[in-house]
């Protein structure tokens, strides 16, 4: 398929004729970020007629939790005058929005408060300013983290790891090559491998995987954002992370593309589909905990709403509900803690990032 197909998969194909196959991570980048045609960048994907559903959307309870625990954080901080409260990748709003008016329980942490979004979509920003706009309080949007002044902060990162673009090496008899986007033999794009091996790269892996039998495939990212939220942290604050992914490392390919609630080829139609990855919480602490900060958890995420109140939650909402209504409830509760291999209680993971002297974090008690 030459020129003709989408605009960004034009554009693909075109920086491969000239520089060669691109790396995976290259690639998920351009579909997700592209300034014109990235997946992010025009649309609001969620919801019914988007492509996918957060917890956030699910229940308000995700939110109101979430709330709770950061005005809980803040207390432990020593109530400064004037915090930070940072969400990377906050969606329509939802999360935010539900997790300050719970706040407003906490009067002193409703008026220490100044939101800052993390947020690189126009369409996206737009919502949220709607959104957001009733709760009175000061709100600034950022294209990146690194944009957030410093001083106390308390952040959220729901589901925001997961599209972060991931690489992967695939190992062959002379050492680990990386995985690349070319063009195939029926001129479609194919994923395959670069000719010549990763220098060094298997001192870099866990020391466990690195004798992996031949056609092993791992998957990493880099640390920049693992190292900064460790960084900002350390020095006065707390991160809250949630997303779906591994508690220690492990081999396996989990990229995975979905549009339409449904799974799809990642390299069908670039830039109208949702990539994403499994995230290495192990790795993410590891990196975070190297420059200084405290690392809580990874656990469940349904052990995190069961210890910061979900079942009191669920059962308050149910009592002063309609009988339709309180049915909602009770499925949207059962959702969100749901366990098995595929419930979202036991595949999404939560994990903290601290400064040390902050001890213990609500939700992460032994």
């Amino acid at each position: 398929m030459a020129d003709g197909g989408a605009p960004l998969e034009n554009e693909i194909r075109r920086l491969i004729a000239v520089a060669g196959p691109l790396p995976l991570s290259d690639y998920m980048r351009l579909c997700l970020t592209h300034p014109r045609y990235g997946y992010y960048i025009n649309r609001d994907p969620l919801g019914a007629g988007g492509d996918f559903t957060t917890s956030p959307e699910i229940s308000q309870m995700f939110g109101e939790l979430i709330g709770l625990w950061m005005a809980a954080v803040w207390q432990r901080m020593g109530a400064p005058e004037n915090v930070r409260v940072v969400e990377l990748g906050p969606g329509r709003g939802t999360l935010m929005d539900d997790a300050l008016r719970a706040a407003k329980v906490v009067k002193p942490f409703r008026a220490a408060i100044v939101v800052h979004l993390v947020e690189i979509s126009p369409a996206l920003r737009e919502v949220q300013r709607r959104r957001l706009e009733p709760l009175d309080v000061p709100i600034e949007w950022h294209a990146a983290f690194e944009e957030v002044p410093g001083g106390p902060a308390i952040l959220i990162a729901n589901e925001f790891i997961d599209a972060l673009p991931v690489r992967q090496a695939i190992k062959q008899t002379d050492g680990w090559h990386e995985r690349v986007v070319g063009i195939g033999p029926d001129d479609n794009l194919v994923i395959g491998m670069a000719p010549d091996p990763l220098p060094f790269f298997e001192t870099s892996m866990p020391r466990g995987l690195r004798k992996s039998p031949q056609g092993s495939i791992y998957e990493w990212r880099n640390d920049t954002i693992a190292l900064e939220l460790g960084r900002r942290m350390r020095d006065d604050g707390a991160a809250l992370i949630i997303d779906y992914g591994h508690a220690h490392a492990g081999l396996g390919e989990t990229l995975q593309a979905v549009a339409g609630h449904a799974f799809t080829d990642p390299l069908r139609t670039p830039g109208e589909a949702d990539l994403t990855a499994h995230v290495d919480f192990e790795a993410l602490g590891q990196s975070a905990e190297s420059i200084g900060a405290r690392i809580h958890g990874p656990i469940r995420q349904r052990d995190l709403f069961l210890r910061l109140g979900i079942e009191e939650r669920a059962a308050a909402l149910k009592a002063n509900a309609p009988r339709e209504k309180a049915a909602d409830i009770e499925i949207a509760f059962s959702r969100l803690i749901a366990e098995g291999a595929h419930g979202m209680g036991e595949l999404f993971k939560a994990m903290a990032i601290a400064a040390p002297e902050l001890g213990v974090l609500p939700g992460f008690e032994p």
